[in-house]
């Protein structure tokens, strides 16, 4: 009998984020590794539920959820009890920075990787302007000793985490305290742990495969 809750992913993608709230959610959940191919996340089955041919997705109670941020919040409202997010009156910084790194930050960091330059005098037409102004304001987000919203761990946390903790290890951020501290924090987490622990795993597996 299937789940109530389905993820489709794999490991040698975003899924890691997406596994990493589940994990943090805590409920049971069917794991479903798709390749990149056209038996996998190209398949007419797949592409019903994902028309981009992207993974992750998941598939609570029949409800279709993709993109790594909307997961991320959707979980958090859906399974309340694990308090992964702020009360409906006090999300203010849990939208921002959530939307922030989803929008001008992802748009950013992934310009700079592949080369692609803002041309001088052009940046208010760029939805992030520069990469320099965003990686400071993602900066100044994440200082401190806390979470992005305080001294309360929530599903923003997860997403902006993992574009930080991520582009430190590719080199996609620059390497900063701020960064570096809140990316410590971070991996101490148990649920981070578990899911780098699944993902690695199915890794290794694969390329034995391979």
């Amino acid at each position: 009998m299937p789940l109530d809750l389905i993820f489709y992913t794999n490991p040698m993608s975003r899924g890691q984020i997406a596994r990493w709230m589940l994990e943090e959610v805590g409920e049971v959940y069917e794991t479903i590794i798709l390749d990149y191919g056209p038996d996998g996340m190209k398949s007419p089955d797949y592409l019903a539920i994902n028309p981009m041919g992207k993974v992750p997705a998941i598939v609570h109670q029949g409800r279709i959820v993709t993109e790594c941020a909307a997961v991320c919040a959707y979980l958090a409202d859906a399974f309340p009890a694990a308090h992964l997010a702020p009360p409906p009156g006090e999300r203010h910084d849990y939208y921002r920075w959530l939307f922030f790194t989803a929008g001008p930050v992802e748009a950013a960091v992934t310009n700079k990787a592949m080369g692609f330059v803002v041309p001088e005098g052009r940046e208010r037409s760029a939805g992030y302007g520069c990469f320099d102004d965003t990686i400071d304001t993602l900066e100044a987000a994440v200082s401190g000793e806390g979470w992005i919203c305080g001294d309360q761990f929530t599903a923003a946390d997860v997403y902006v985490g993992s574009q930080v903790d991520w582009g430190l290890q590719f080199g996609t951020i620059p390497s900063r305290p701020a960064f570096e501290s809140y990316a410590a924090r971070l991996r101490e987490r148990p649920a981070y742990q578990r899911q780098k622990e699944i993902d690695n795993s199915l890794i290794a597996e694969m390329q034995k495969q391979g």
